[in-house]
Formats: C-alpha cells, sequence, structure tokens
C-alpha cells in the first residue's frame, strides 16, 4: 500500500480541489509512490507528534492542521515550523494535511461536530460557488446510451439526491475530414451527417479528469466535440459551516452546559443570552467570525464556532447567541473522524490514532 492509496480515500471525502484559496493542502513532505508501514492521524503535527510517529512505526502522518502553512526560505530549525520538517525529512516521514478541504466537506469537521451534538436535519451553513461545471458533447444516436451510461459511472449527472441525470435531444451532426483523418465513421474528403443525440450532464468541479477520461474511451469519434462551462449554481454537498437542528428545544443555560460537556470545553465565552429556547443551531469549527451574519440569516438560534473577537461579539444583534468554545475543542473530533474512515476503508492496516494533545492553550 502507498500513500496515494491512503490519501485518495481522504480525497473521496475531501477533494482538495475544495479547499480554500489561502490553504495549504495535500502531501506536503513525502513521495506519493512510497509505501506506508502505518499511518498516525493528528490534528497537528508538532515535534512530540513526529516522535510519536517514530517510535509506533509509522512513515505517514495524516494531519488536519498543515505545518507548512506559508513559505519557508530556510531551514535551520529556528522555530517550531522547521524543526518539525527537518525532524520528519530525516526520519523518512511523510505528512499530508487536508485541512479547509475537509471543512468544506458535507462529512467532514462541521458535520462531525454534529453528529456529537446529536444533530438532525443538517445542510451547509455557506455553500461552495464555482463548484459545478457542466459537459455538453454530441454521439452517434446508436452510441449515446453508451458514452452517457458512461459519463454517469465517471460522477456525472448527480443533483442532491438524484442521479443519472441528463438533457438529451436528436439532430444532425456535420464534418467533413482532411487527408490527414482516420474517421470511424463516414469517409474522409467526403461531408458526413450524422443523427446525433445531444448530450448535457453537470459534474463536481473535482470529477473532470475522470469525466473526460471516460468520454474519450467510449466516443466513437476520432475527434471528441465537447463544451465544459462552469456554473454558479450553489452546491449543497460542499461548503463551510453546518445547519442542525436539536430533537427538543432547550434553554440556553442547558444547552450551553450541555455544549461544554460534550465538547470538552474549559469554557464558554458567549454574546449575551436572549432568554429564548435553542433549537436550530449553526456550527463551524475553527475560526468562524465571518460567518456570523450568515448563521443569523439561517434563523439559527446559537453560532457555535471559535476564535470570536471582543467586537465581533456585537454583531449578535440581539437575533443569536455567539459561543466560542476555543479553536482546538471546535476541531479536536476531525482526527476520531479520519481515523474511522481510512479504518474502514483500511480495516487490517495500522490506522493509529494520536495520544498527542496539540492544544496550544491553557487555562488556570
Amino acid at each position: 500500500m502507498t500513500i496515494k492509496d491512503i490519501t485518495n480515500c481522504i480525497e473521496e471525502i475531501a477533494p482538495l480541489n475544495y479547499a480554500e484559496g489561502f490553504d495549504n493542502v495535500g502531501l506536503l513532505i513525502g513521495n506519493y509512490q512510497t509505501p506506508v508501514s502505518g499511518v498516525l492521524v493528528t490534528l497537528d503535527t508538532l515535534e512530540n507528534v513526529v516522535d510519536e510517529a517514530i517510535e509506533k512505526k509509522c512513515n505517514l502522518i495524516v494531519s488536519f492542521h498543515p505545518i507548512i502553512f506559508s513559505g519557508l526560505k530556510k531551514l535551520n530549525g529556528n522555530n517550531y515550523v522547521e524543526r518539525v520538517v527537518l525532524k520528519a525529512v530525516k526520519n523518512e516521514i511523510a505528512i499530508y494535511a487536508m485541512h479547509t478541504a475537509l471543512d468544506n466537506s458535507i462529512e467532514g469537521v462541521n458535520a462531525k461536530i454534529c453528529d456529537v451534538l446529536g444533530l438532525k436535519n443538517k445542510k451547509i451553513l455557506i455553500p461552495q460557488q464555482n463548484t459545478i461545471k457542466k459537459l455538453t458533447t454530441y454521439a452517434p444516436k446508436e452510441n449515446a446510451e453508451l458514452v452517457r451510461n458512461s459519463l454517469f459511472n465517471a460522477g456525472a449527472g448527480n443533483i442532491g439526491n438524484y442521479d443519472n441525470c441528463s438533457f438529451n435531444t436528436e439532430g444532425f451532426g456535420t464534418y467533413k475530414g482532411n487527408e490527414n483523418s482516420n474517421p470511424t465513421i463516414g469517409e474522409k474528403g467526403i461531408i458526413h451527417t450524422e443523427n446525433e443525440t445531444f448530450i448535457s450532464v453537470i459534474f463536481e468541479k473535482h470529477n473532470e479528469n475522470s469525466i473526460l477520461k471516460a468520454l474519450f474511451e467510449t466516443h466513437p469519434y476520432e475527434e471528441v466535440a465537447y463544451d465544459i462551462v462552469s456554473l454558479e449554481n450553489y452546491n449543497q454537498d460542499i461548503g463551510m459551516g453546518m445547519i442542525g437542528e436539536l430533537a427538543n428545544e432547550q434553554t440556553e443555560a442547558d444547552f450551553l452546559t450541555f455544549l461544554k460537556k460534550k465538547m470538552n470545553a474549559k469554557g464558554i465565552r458567549h454574546s449575551k443570552l436572549l432568554n429564548k429556547p435553542i433549537k436550530k443551531i449553526a456550527v463551524l469549527g475553527g475560526s468562524g467570525s465571518f460567518a456570523i451574519k450568515n448563521a443569523i440569516n439561517s434563523k439559527a438560534d446559537i453560532y457555535i464556532t471559535s476564535d470570536i473577537k471582543y467586537h465581533e461579539f456585537y454583531q449578535a444583534e440581539n437575533k443569536i447567541v455567539i459561543a466560542d468554545i476555543g479553536h482546538y475543542e471546535s476541531e479536536q473530533y476531525t482526527k476520531n473522524l479520519l481515523v474511522d474512515i481510512l479504518t474502514k476503508k483500511f480495516p487490517n492496516f495500522a490506522i493509529i490514532l494520536s495520544e498527542k494533545n496539540t492544544n496550544p492553550i491553557y487555562y488556570l
């Protein structure tokens, strides 16, 4: 088994295409073709985590946060990032991170928070734009079904709870091949008219390469005519944050106590309580001040996130309760999620949950 086998599994639910533009995701150290002896899963890659990987004979660290976030100009070991990189390279340990790619997954960080809190009716809080594309192509009528099914099998035509979705119409296509052509239907140098089916399907952008491969492999023409355009439609399965509902509403005080216990929070910083019941909840793991307005617009009763600054609490505007549970606390279950995913896929392989607490914040 190689590193690529492991990362392919992760990218099935967290394609790197959906990471935010500022992020640094993927294989940060190592080679995708390296055989894997064991996988250590962590929230952060620190020196003691690398030591743990060495001790447990794991040559791949799967880390939620990327240890290399901005460019490295020197590797002198003068800070914790450089020391981690040097130790990993010296001991031939690869490091892979998916960060906001997993944040934006409907099965990712925020889904895990919702599961821990027992929330139902989950949906994305801020659906990501420009992730849906449309392919149109033209195939001979007798080949249309084969081409269409091949596109479906490659991931095209999925819309929400529906699959195998397409639009088709019939018409006539014309072409004339030059002396260097090798037409599979018709003859070179002679104008040919063919009864064709127009096929239109949408797809998520991370599937583009596999869909084009399927198209070229099944389409009979030497030169395949096709168009791909990006759509402005929102993708309801990709985006930041989630909204969910409690099975039974709770008072604000009861819910905050429940939240503190479930998320192992040392304390919760929150905006003014509104003396309203808590039922609908918005969550966003990590730094989430940018989504306060989205949480309000979603009609959530409370917004759970972290790293809220003093003046940002004012944005609650008596419309919502903002609860800051801490950055580490909001993402702590992410490594459990990754272990579950990898163990299910590779049940007989060493997938190890790191025992190191990498929270840099302490409380009196």
